[in-house]
Parts: C-alpha cells; structure tokens; sequence
C-alpha cells in the first residue's frame, strides 16, 4: 500500500439522521484503492447549493473538473465539465468541456460549445461521473432527502448519457448502501451526510476520506511503454494519422536484431476506451496487448499497438463514433504499416479482443489481403443479443427471480432502447450482425479463441462464429475454447467479472499467447 493510503484515517462517526437540504460548507478529498494501489483520488468542496471537484482515474488516465447546482431535494439542476489527460498540467486547455441542464426528464448538452444534445432521463436525476466518491454521496444524500426505507434515484451516467436507477438503503445507524443492478456501494455516513469511508466489495476497492490532498497528486507521470532493460525487443513511439485528420498514439514493438523487413500485427481494444496495452481498472497489472506484443516478438513479428482516439495521448473524440470509426482507425493503423520501410505490409494480420474481435473481420472484409485474423471472444451474437444477456445475468446475480426478474428485464430493455437513440455507439452495436460479416470473409484465415467461463461473450459463440467463416468457404479457421478461462483470458474457474480483481494471475494464461504465436508464424512467413 502506498504511504498516502496508509496515512488516511477516517473521521469519527456520529449517530446518522435523514440529511436535511440546508448544505454545509465543506472541503476534503478521497482515495480509492485496489489491489493495494490507488487507482482514483478526487478533491472536492461543497458550498451552499452547490458541489465541485477534480477526480483523477488514473487507469483511464483521465482528470475530470466537474461542478453541479442542485435543487432543493438533493437534484441535478445544472452540470459543468471539464476533461484533461491525467499527465496534463492544470494551466492546459481541457481536451473537452460540456454543459448540461436537468429539465424534467430530460438532460439537455452542450459539448465543446457546440450543438445541443437531448438526452431522455428521469426527474430527479442525478449526474455520475465514474468514479466520483463525491457523486456517490450524493446520490446517497438525495436517496435519504425522500425520507423511505429504500429509495430509487435515477443516476444519470455522464458517460454515455444513460440513466440508471440506484436504491439508497439505509442499512445501520452510520452506512448507507447504494445497489446498481448486480453491485453493491456501501457508504460510511455521519450525521451531516458526509461519507467518511465506504468499499465497492465485489471490486475489491475501499474508499477513504482524508482531509486534502498534496499539490501535484492531481498529475499523473506518464505511463512506461518502453522496452525494458535487456528486452529482446525495441519499443518505438508512433503517431499514426487517421482518415478524420487526428493522430492516434502508439508503441511499435520490434525484435531486435531482424534482417530485413518484419512482418506485424495490429492490436484492436474492446469495448470502452482504453489504452494501447488494453489495462482496464481494478485488475492490477492486467496488460494483455503488452504480452502479446512480447510473445510475438519472440517470433520475429512486430506489433503496432494503439491508444483508442481521445484516450490517452491519442487525439480525436469517442464520444460519438461508432465501431465503423474505430475500424476505420484500424484502417489507418494498417496503412501507417505498410508506409514503413522496415515492415513488409504484405504480411500483417490483426489481433482483436472482445469488439476488437468484431472489428477485425470488418477489417478484413475490405482488405483481402491481410493473412491473417486473431479474434479472442469475438462476439457472434447481435449488440441486441448480448445486451440483454448481460442484463438479465446482472439482475439473477442481484438476487433478482421469477416476476420481478422479468420487470426489471423489461425496464432494462426499455432504458437501453431510449438510450441507442441517442448513443451512437449503443445504436450501430444493437444491430450489427458479425455472423454477416463472417460469411463474406472467404480467404483470410481466421483464428477464434473463447474462454470457457467468459460470462460477456458466452463460450458457445466460438464455433458459431467459426461456422460462419466456413459456411463462406474459408477452409483456413481454427477454434480453441480454453478451460477454466475467463472472458480477460485469465486463469478463472467461475468467470464472474466481480470477481477479477481477486485473482491470484493477471497474466494472460501462457497457453493462449503460444496458440496465437504458434497460429501467426507460418502464416506471416516470408
């Protein structure tokens, strides 16, 4: 644990009572931690009607400025915010700023300035910010302003524009739970609505409160994705430029001592923006596109790996691009390659993970001549499809069954319908098929690789998706489902995601990275 985390202690609790809507001025900090790192920090100040604060996330290497008006029952009126690279310094322009107003039940955006954006909702919302502590504690103190047992309070989800509903449950004298669907926030609350200290258990995270935090916590260094020392590998910084003008930033690794040109692969994240080693919060030191840009680079093949745009250090903006940008970044990603005196573009290949793996056929499909895909728990199913599996399989880990298990289906489905009206991404997912994109691949050879207890994209969809590639006649695909393997590709006998930052291993299991070692060789052969 670092020295901040281990300096923290929590404030004295006093006998907890329903918060009233007068606010008092106050100041603080909280620290999140996981795995014995501190993976958030955020500094706030609440006066009067109104809340503020800098939020740092550092595995989306993010700093966050938000502030919110409320209303008189704890509400949203009103939101401003402002978004910079975590290593950014605070005298930079923000990468994005938006306004929003709750009218109703609705949220009305602006962004950078520009068009308004409405976004359907529920009155009484109120805004989250991922991973605000401070929000949480609204959220807590509009829950308890209703003065119930159990309160529902719509939770409007500033990325995306989704609104889900959060029950404020006042389990004791001094804790407050927060339930959002399958997962549980349970809130150290003192008589003034103060949240003192807290933990997110099925992630492994506990949150602390502390007095201030130290000029210069709120700037992230730079992440490392050099070659270490005596690596048999070199590591070079690349900007490649996109069809849209911007530039994605990445790490081009190469083995050290090849004769003439490399052949090389192109990495493609999943869901969600992520950096170009595709770490995700909360697992500690899970950086699958690393090893595979290591085990590759074993065999003689370079790997070109990517910030997703407007993530990290690469420009450009996710907020309303769909997978159909994001394969045409991977578009540019395969030029920048094949413009490289020292990569032979006649033998590339694509790696993708989860909707990489949806995009890598896309890819495919209007590049015959790559030689080779790589889709680990690509989807075969419809967005629709998987959606609602996910959904449903959140609410029976909830405790949700029979009657009220079918309500609260429905009302997902309904949120998430509204929703893809207005979210590009959530709109093109529903209803692209990878089974139709499949069966137009008819050459380039494909390997599928699933884990037997992926609980996103379920086993049974690698043979499907394989079928599909032969019924186009493609007499070059491999499928491998791995045992006890989870949708991260880590060693995992049950598979749930609340599950992953407890793992013993956060490598990705050896015997997949050979398979994909072992399948690329020969077909990126001279």
């Amino acid at each position: 644990m670092n020295r901040l985390a281990a300096s923290l202690t929590a404030a004295a609790l006093a006998a907890a009572v329903f918060v009233s809507s007068a606010h008092a001025s106050t100041r603080g900090a909280f620290v999140m931690i996981a795995a014995g790192d501190t993976v958030a920090l955020e500094r706030f100040e609440r006066v009067d009607a109104r809340v503020s604060g800098v939020v740092l996330f550092k595995p989306a290497q993010l700093r966050t400025e938000y502030a919110v008006q409320l209303n008189a029952d704890q509400s949203a009126a009103s939101m401003t915010l402002d978004a910079w690279r975590s290593t950014d310094l605070p005298t930079a322009a923000p990468l994005q700023s938006a306004a929003a107003e709750f009218v109703g039940d609705s949220v009305i955006t602006h962004i950078n300035g520009g068009a308004r954006m409405a976004f359907p909702s529920s009155a009484g919302a109120v805004p989250y910010l991922n991973p605000s502590m401070l929000l949480f504690e609204q959220v807590a103190r509009r829950g308890l302003a209703m003065r119930r047992e159990s309160a529902g309070v719509p939770m409007f989800m500033v990325a995306g524009g989704k609104t889900i509903e959060a029950v404020v449950t006042r389990a004791s004298a001094d804790t407050v739970v927060l339930s959002l669907g399958g997962l549980e926030i349970r809130l150290a609350m003192n008589a003034a609505g103060d949240v003192t200290g807290g933990a997110i258990p099925a992630q492994g995270v506990r949150i602390m409160r502390a007095e201030s935090l130290p000029e210069g916590l709120l700037v992230s260094a730079k992440p490392d994705y050099s070659a270490p020392a005596g690596a048999p590998y070199t590591s070079e910084s690349v900007r490649v430029r996109t069809s849209e003008g911007f530039e994605l930033a990445g790490t081009l690794t190469k083995p050290k001592g090849m004769q003439g040109k490399c052949a090389a692969v192109v990495t493609i994240t999943g869901s969600g923006s992520s950096d170009r080693d595709e770490a995700i919060p909360f697992v500690r030191g899970y950086r699958p596109f690393r090893e595979v840009a290591e085990a590759l680079a074993a065999r003689g093949i370079a790997t070109l790996r990517l910030d997703d745009r407007g993530y990290g250090e690469s420009g450009g903006n996710a907020v309303r691009a769909t997978s159909e940008d994001f394969a045409h970044d991977v578009e540019a990603a395969v030029k920048f390659l094949r413009a490289r005196s020292d990569i032979d573009g006649a033998r590339l290949a694509l790696v993708g993970h989860s909707e990489g793996g949806l995009i890598a056929p896309m890819v495919a499909a209007r590049d015959p001549k790559l030689r080779g895909i790589v889709l680990l728990a690509g989807p075969a199913y419809d967005g629709a499809r998987i959606i609602a599996f996910q959904q449903r399989q959140a609410l029976e880990r909830g405790g949700a069954s029979g009657a009220a298990l079918d309500s609260l289906a429905a009302s997902a489905a309904a949120e998430t319908d509204s929703a893809s009206r207005v979210n590009p991404w959530l709109g093109w997912f529903r209803k692209h098929d990878p089974l139709m994109v499949a069966r137009t691949l008819r050459a380039t050879p494909v390997l599928v690789l699933q884990g037997a207890t992926d609980r996103q994209v379920t086993p049974e969809q690698a043979e499907i998706l394989g079928r599909a590639f032969r019924d186009a006649g493609n007499r070059d695909v491999t499928v491998r489902v791995f045992p006890e393997t989870n949708h991260l590709f880590l060693a995992d006998p049950n598979g749930w995601g609340d599950g992953y930052s407890s793992l013993p291993d956060s490598h990705v299991r050896r015997e997949v990275l050979d398979v994909i070692g072992e399948w690329l060789a020969p077909r990126l052969k001279n």
